[in-house]
């Protein structure tokens, strides 16, 4: 296992005074600036390729909301809740994602870049060939989350639950998952180099240590 190493280098959002947003509907391709989205259902619209700049997003409802290859820049998205959120290659820099209510997100390609999850639960998130650099997790619940193929550098998990994550044939480098609440590991168990984990984690993962070698443990 890798010693300390550096830690996720993550800011906190300052965000503008905003206005607040009454355009309707979202647009593909749409240059949203300076915004505050509050309460909005923005349940099946498309956003594709939009890029959102020190934009405030506070409890909207994102079922099968289509971001696609959106930018969120120097944002903060609050309180959003949805199933089936299309955030597949998207890119997120200076980002603060808190107590965020989410099932089957797709961020599958996505770049996460100094992001802050921060409370809530997301279930079964696809961050298949993700790249996340500097992010850190924050007391928030991951069930069953699949980084197979992702790169993570810089990343730490605090007072976090990881249920089942797959780490199938992903890159680890400066990754920290001693501060986890609790981490269960159903997938790639040997793509941890790269990552630190505490001696009682060790203990934990030690049946799946074994499994992954072969050795049965009576």
């Amino acid at each position: 296992m890798a010693g300390r190493g550096e830690e996720a280098v993550v800011r906190a959002v300052r965000l503008p005074e905003l206005a607040a947003y009454d355009g309707g509907e979202l647009e593909p391709e749409g240059d949203y600036d300076g915004l505050e989205f509050t309460d909005a259902d923005w349940g099946r619209q498309s956003a594709r390729g939009a890029r959102f700049m020190d934009c405030a997003v506070r409890r909207c409802g994102l079922d099968e909301t289509v971001l696609s290859r959106a930018r969120f820049i120097d944002s903060v998205l609050s309180g959003v809740r949805g199933i089936g959120t299309d955030l597949s290659g998207a890119s997120l820099r200076d980002v603060e994602v808190v107590d965020a209510r989410l099932g089957g997100a797709q961020l599958h390609g996505a770049v996460l870049e100094r992001v802050v999850v921060r409370g809530g639960k997301i279930d079964f998130p696809n961050l298949r060939m993700a790249k996340l650099r500097d992010v850190a997790f924050e007391g928030c619940v991951l069930v069953e989350a699949d980084f197979a193929g992702a790169t993570l550098e810089r990343v730490t998990f605090d007072d976090c639950t990881l249920a089942r994550a797959d780490f199938s044939e992903a890159r680890m480098k400066d990754v920290d998952l001693r501060g986890a609440a609790a981490v269960d590991i159903a997938r790639g168990i040997d793509r941890l180099s790269g990552a630190v984990i505490s001696a009682t984690q060790l203990m934990d993962l030690a049946p799946a240590f074994a499994a992954q070698i072969g050795v049965r443990v009576e």
